[in-house]
This record gives C-alpha cells, structure tokens and sequence, in this order.
C-alpha cells in the first residue's frame, strides 16, 4: 500500500521535526507552507522534496489544496504539532486497502497539556478521521474547524495521535484569540447573531460539559482550566460576533 502524508504549516519550528519523524517510514510526504519565516521550511527540506507554498486562506481551503498535491489515493493528514504513535504507525501498516471495504479511519487523539497527557475533558479520545481514501475523501466544516467528510463506510484504528497543542497558556489564549476571530468573521457570513443565551447559556453548558459530563474533574487542575478556557472560548467567539455588528453599524 503507498501513502502519502499530507502537512499544512506556518511558523512552526518548534514541533514540525517530531511530526516528520513520525511519518518518515510514508512513500510520500507533501509539505504547504503559508511562508513561514521561522527555520521551518529548512527542517522540512530534510524529510521530504515535495514542498509547496500558498497564502493561508482558511483551514479547509488549505487542507483541501495539501490534499490536491498527494500522488497516492491514500493520505494520512496531520498538522505540524501532531504524530503518529508507533502503535498507530503499526495498525495503518497492516492495512490491506486493496481487501479492505472501509474508505476511511477514525483514530483517537490524545493532547498533551501543561505537562501531561489529558485522559478526560472531551479531550479523549478525540476521534478524528486522519487516513482516507482521497478519491472518497475531502476537508468541510466552518473555519477554523475543519473536518473530513468521507463518502463510504469507516471505521476505527488502534493506537493514538499524539497532539502537542499548547506550549504554554499564553500560546492556547494567542490560538483563541486567532480562531475566534475566524470564527466571528465565519459566523458573520453566515447570518449568526449574538444573543443574550450565547453569552450566558452556552459558555456554561460547555464548562459542565467538558468539566462534569466529560468527566474533565478526572483531569485534575487541568481539567478546570480546559473547561474554563472552553467556555472563555464560546464566550469570546460571539462577544467579537457583537464587535463586527458594532463595526458595521459605525461603516
């Protein structure tokens, strides 16, 4: 079976080397760069020569054209801060695509937060569709979170895909500022409007959704501060949903 990796990135060389490693054994790995002007692309040209270069106009758009570039109909998609676990490298491996009826795989996410591996929280298992065939397969969803859509049965792999999502607090507020500001802009496009219960209702049922009903308090002080930050997150996205309705008014 040959596989193509597919990587978006910017910026990003802090993580982008482990995630490489992990996806070095792949026949192909297809690179799309938003022109990072960090050591990046430098550490990139040491794994793969298919290296390519876009603005970013949006995490599905982007995805879809890293895609495009794959030569093989079987793509594992990845961001730069993630990797492939050995035990997940072994279950992709010892899949016969050409025997198999499934058109795709889900596989569990685990993040690693503050120094340690998160278990609960809504955080895991995290099921995300990562290995598909491209010909059944492509990004959707609302900026900034995409997802794949796959046409066809599917099913779930063994072994996790680690994330090492936030260095530290401050990068996870720098993210929530960026993509609730992708979020408002989406939301503005389509039609959304803030309201008295997105300010209220909804940042408090994702705290006791992520703290009690994902049983985020097994996380410890992690947890509390994943469910804060999670309902900060809701509470942000339709405060700046307001702001552009301020803005417009004033134009």
């Amino acid at each position: 079976m040959a596989i193509s990796v597919s990587i978006i990135c910017y910026n990003e060389e802090k993580n982008i080397r482990r995630c490489l490693e992990s996806v070095k054994w792949a026949d192909e790995i297809i690179i799309l760069d938003s022109f990072s002007t960090d050591r990046t692309l430098d550490i990139c040209r040491e794994f793969s020569e298919n290296i390519f270069q876009h603005d970013f106009d949006g995490h599905v758009q982007q995805k879809n054209r890293a895609l495009q570039s794959c030569s093989y109909n079987w793509v594992i998609c990845l961001d730069a801060d993630e990797v492939i676990s050995k035990e997940l490298r072994e279950s992709i491996q010892s899949i016969d695509t050409e025997k198999i009826e499934y058109k795709g795989f889900y596989v569990p996410r685990r993040v690693f937060y503050l120094g340690k591996w998160i278990n609960y929280s809504g955080w895991y298992p995290d099921y995300k569709m990562r290995f598909f065939d491209k010909r059944f397969g492509r990004w959707e969803g609302v900026n900034p979170h995409d997802k794949v859509n796959v046409r066809g049965k599917t099913a779930t792999l063994r072994g996790d895909l680690l994330h090492y999502s936030y260095e530290n607090i401050s990068a996870h507020l720098i993210q929530m500022d960026r993509f609730t500001d992708i979020q408002a802009c989406e939301y503005e496009k389509m039609g959304e409007k803030p309201s008295v219960i997105n300010f209220t209702l909804r940042p408090l049922y994702k705290f006791i959704k992520s703290f009690i009903i994902k049983r985020g308090f097994m996380d410890g002080m992690r947890g509390f501060i994943i469910a804060s930050m999670g309902a900060f997150y809701v509470f942000m996205k339709f405060l700046k949903l307001y702001e552009r309705g301020i803005d417009s008014e004033n134009d």
